[in-house]
């Protein structure tokens, strides 16, 4: 199905059946991907008394309940109230849902024990103004990447000048392939979220970073339209499915 978007006065024919999912699904077992110290998610269905929502234990439907964490269970998309004492809600932050995209592949470098993001590789891939969201696959890109166990495991960050240029290139949404744009053990700095969002001086309160996507080896770098979706969710974070359009 083919369609035309215009955005930003600009016009861009985009093909509907076509759609490139970059999001990772939630499962109730332990091929699910976790970060942040958590166990798996859990979905079982309801209980109550003799009843059982599950069609095959005689149910007439399956009625299950869902426990899980948006920030550590898969693909989320989080706003500033993330981060705030005041609460903000991404889905006050977040009411367009189509967004010029980049595309990139980088190699963290190593610093020490760490392997950082830098604002070096940064000033490489993105020129300002060119988009309104950046997606960042890190290198080496393993499938594993579904189902990884990130806790204890120090992943790579984003340098907090890496942040900031990225900011300041006029990105609005940030999207990357790892729990956090910042380091796992940062004594509570989180000074890359803190630079993306301008917080607290001139904070960009609808601005967005996605966290835990999956961009295959298939999809190549470049230019894309973005439809960014969320669970209308009342919270700082929402599980998320990121699709990406080949622009034709």
């Amino acid at each position: 199905m083919k369609a035309q978007i215009t955005y930003n006065n600009k016009t861009y024919n985009i093909d509907l059946s076509k759609p490139l999912d970059i999001s990772l699904s939630l499962r109730g077992d332990d091929k699910n991907p976790v970060a942040w110290y958590m166990g798996a998610p859990n979905i079982v269905p309801v209980r109550d008394g003799d009843f059982v929502g599950k069609v095959s234990e005689g149910a007439s439907t399956n009625f299950n309940n869902i426990q899980f964490n948006p920030h550590a269970h898969g693909t989320h998309t989080e706003c500033v109230g993330h981060i705030t004492r005041e609460f903000h809600s991404i889905n006050d932050a977040l009411k367009q849902f189509f967004f010029t995209a980049l595309l990139i592949s980088v190699e963290p470098e190593k610093w020490g024990e760490d392997m950082v993001i830098t604002e070096e590789l940064m000033k490489k891939e993105l020129q300002k103004d060119r988009v309104d969201a950046l997606i960042i696959r890190t290198l080496p890109n393993y499938i594993d990447k579904r189902s990884r166990k990130y806790s204890h495991s120090n992943w790579p960050y984003l340098e907090e000048k890496a942040a900031k240029y990225i900011r300041d290139c006029g990105v609005r949404h940030l999207l990357v392939d790892l729990p956090s744009v910042d380091k796992e053990k940062d004594e509570g700095k989180l000074l890359a979220h803190k630079a993306f969002w301008d917080y607290p001086r001139n904070t960009r309160v609808n601005s967005t970073i996605t966290e835990m996507i999956y961009v295959p080896n298939k999809i190549v770098d470049g230019d894309y339209i973005l439809n960014l979706q969320i669970a209308s969710f009342e919270n700082d974070a929402t599980p998320a499915k990121p699709v990406l359009y080949k622009i034709e």
